[in-house]
């Protein structure tokens, strides 16, 4: 079938597949044969329960160095180095706390590691100082003291200082319930390296949970096809539309899936632009520090790469996306719950499905086959 026909199909197909969740509720095992037990504890840091056992060595390996802090470079600790020199956090799991969303702060205050400021303008680009997102910290010794932002000698400084203000509002249900709403607004000044350009635009994201992204990875593309509606083909006022982005290793453009924003076609992609957006880790696929051509100072920072210039091998980073691939989903909680069940009833009523799409099945894979062919609820359509 052509892929216009798979997409004059997605209505029909997104509607029975969600007739068939209200009649028949999410099992237990939302992950598949991957998900793992709520005991002892809930935990969004375990590996999937079907990964094999020769594989769990590396799981670990690469959840140790998710753990554990980069440092500035040039140390002794050469296979840690390369912090920067201006980043977002130290460790991979600074901000994607036990494997989780990053949390917000309950008030006003400075960003937390737990969230970043994306760049963009109008046309697509990202601005030309900064680049796609703020850095607001460095690794001169001054700006590891809180307020100090003024550079020593050739120090670089941090991209900018990020304030997280909270605006409310009052707001009334039809039933007469009144609740109060907060939105997040940012102040951002102490520009390191001149203004930002006139009509760059900046946007507040916190870090996303990471488990179940080796699933996503194989949700088959006719899947997304189908539900893509770019023109509102069906009326019901939702266009999601498929993303297109650079694939860095195979060249060209491939559907997006991965990111906020389906920014990033790959697991492997994911986990190597944060580290160098995030952390400032030179890697196999992104081997340019996050400093733009118009920060001299951040340029001229020490460098903790080796000879081929990366401050990541490409066996560690493999050891990175291998636990990133394969954290569990765990197992559904409080099914039976009246206040679930009726939210589920609400879910169907008002339609969320048409963008947070219950239902998939994964499709083959020759590296991950204990991710294939698994019937997933992971409520996104990926778009």
């Amino acid at each position: 079938m052509s892929v216009a026909g798979v997409r004059a199909l997605g209505p029909l197909l997104a509607a029975s597949i969600w007739a068939c969740a209200a009649v028949n509720p999410p099992p237990q095992a939302p992950g598949g044969a991957t998900t793992v037990g709520l005991r002892p504890a809930p935990s969004l840091m375990r590996p999937a329960a079907n990964l094999p056992a020769e594989r769990r060595p590396d799981f670990h390996a690469g959840q140790a160095l998710a753990r554990q802090p980069w440092v500035k470079a040039p140390t002794a600790t050469d296979a840690r180095d390369g912090l920067g020199p201006v980043y977002n956090a130290r460790a991979c799991l600074q901000c994607h706390v036990n494997g989780g969303r990053g949390p917000m702060p309950a008030g006003d205050g400075p960003l937390p590691f737990t969230a970043v400021v994306r760049l963009s303008r109008p046309d697509g680009q990202p601005d030309a100082t900064y680049g796609a997102q703020l850095q607001t910290r460095s690794v001169a010794l001054r700006h590891q003291l809180d307020g100090a932002l003024t550079p020593v000698d050739a120090d670089p400084p941090p991209e900018a200082r990020v304030e997280v203000q909270w605006a409310t509002r009052d707001f009334t249900y039809p039933d007469g319930r009144r609740v109060t709403l907060r939105a997040p607004r940012l102040a951002v000044d102490a520009l390191g390296y001149g203004p930002l350009q006139a009509d760059t635009r900046a946007s507040l994201r916190t870090a996303p949970p990471l488990h179940g992204m080796g699933l996503l990875a194989l949700v088959p593309q006719a899947a997304l096809e189908a539900l893509a509606d770019p023109d509102d083909g069906d009326g019901d006022g939702v266009s999601g539309r498929l993303s297109a982005v650079p694939d860095v290793e195979a060249g060209g453009q491939a559907p997006g899936r991965f990111g906020w924003k389906a920014s990033q076609p790959t697991v492997r992609q994911q986990v190597a632009a944060a580290l160098v957006e995030d952390m400032g880790i030179a890697n196999p696929i992104f081997p340019r520090q996050p400093c733009t051509d118009r920060q001299p100072r951040c340029r001229a920072a020490p460098h903790g790469g080796g000879e081929d210039g990366l401050e990541i091998s490409a066996p560690l980073l493999a050891l990175l996306v291998e636990f990133a691939n394969n954290l569990a989903v765990p197992a559904r909680r409080k099914a039976k719950d009246a206040r679930v069940r009726a939210g589920q009833a609400l879910f169907a009523e008002v339609g969320c499905a048409a963008c947070h799409h219950p239902r998939f099945v994964t499709g083959p894979s020759a590296t991950d086959p204990h991710l294939a062919g698994q019937v997933i609820w992971p409520y996104t359509d990926l778009l």
